[in-house]
């Protein structure tokens, strides 16, 4: 892809990345209000906490786009504060899921409960394997040729939405083969783990944003 190239401008390499935001923002919302819905329908736990994940996809996305925003309005400004908002609103938005997820899945646990189907699972999680792993791959090769924290941790956190649509794959081909009741809440527990990893690196990443030259 010629954007990619070492030719590439500055102005070009955050374009693109610009557009590679607003599709994860569209992408995701739309992922999210199927996951979530079909979730509370089938009473799935771990459709649902992917659902919700999505949106927080989406936030990351947006945290992105207002950065790069920024940069093209005030290209001389500092862009600290900018790239440290970013991977803050990113850390914390997958902190609050970890927390949320952990809450639910305590509470299936000890209820016994057990979802009703876990099919449309199986169909998003594979949609989104395909459609987030290229996302990836495209963010990285953008954050690098620019330097920016931001944008590679944003990829970081679809990295995780890969992660995350395997446990929904698994989870689903377990309980769809097995009828194990507590896969469903099983599942949701690697959910957390993803989670909680990223977020934490998001984190760091803002607080350690003044000892790495992210201007490129």
């Amino acid at each position: 892809m010629s954007i990619l190239t070492a030719t590439a401008s500055r102005s070009r390499l955050y374009q693109f990345a610009l557009l590679l935001g607003l599709f994860t923002v569209v992408y995701n919302f739309g992922e999210g209000l199927v996951s979530i819905a079909l979730g509370a329908h089938d009473q799935t736990l771990t459709l649902f906490g992917f659902g919700v994940d999505s949106f927080i996809e989406c936030v990351s996305g947006l945290g992105i786009v207002a950065m790069i925003l920024r940069i093209q309005r005030r290209p001389d400004a500092s862009r600290t504060t900018f790239e440290q908002g970013a991977l803050r609103v990113t850390g914390v938005s997958l902190y609050l899921l970890a927390v949320g997820l952990g809450a639910t899945a305590l509470f299936s646990l000890l209820s016994g409960h057990k979802p009703e189907t876990t099919t449309s699972g199986l169909i998003i999680s594979v949609v989104s394997i395909v459609v987030m792993s290229g996302l990836v791959y495209l963010k990285t090769r953008v954050g690098r040729a620019l330097d920016s924290g931001p944008i590679l941790a944003d990829a970081g956190c679809t990295k995780v939405c890969v992660y995350m649509s395997l446990v929904l794959l698994a989870a689903s081909l377990i309980y769809q083969f097995t009828g194990f009741a507590y896969v469903d809440s099983l599942g949701a527990i690697g959910l957390i783990y993803f989670s909680v990893q990223e977020g934490r690196e998001s984190l760091e990443k803002a607080r350690n944003i003044d000892d790495c030259d992210c201007s490129g």
